[in-house]
């Protein structure tokens, strides 16, 4: 299974998430495909002060700004 982190390079918010996902989806056995939403203006104009959003399979939204471990878990059961 493969989640989506719409983020910003530059944002401290994004990479921590990026980094949590990383760690949580080698012991949990999903992987996290990173967006850059400044590379697209449909995604920057949808997530703008979102950001970090992620979503799961099917692109609907898990959590935004922190990694919401009960939500993400109960996607992941979802999905499983």
């Amino acid at each position: 299974m493969t989640l989506t982190l719409y983020g910003r390079e530059y944002c401290g918010l994004c990479l921590t998430m990026r980094d949590q996902l990383a760690l949580l989806g080698s012991e949990q056995g999903f992987a996290t495909r990173w967006i850059d939403v400044d590379d697209d203006p449909v995604l920057e104009a949808r997530y703008d002060e979102l950001v970090p959003v992620l979503a799961d399979p099917d692109d609907v939204e898990i959590c935004h700004y922190h990694l919401d471990f009960a939500a993400l878990g109960e996607r992941l059961a979802k999905f499983r």
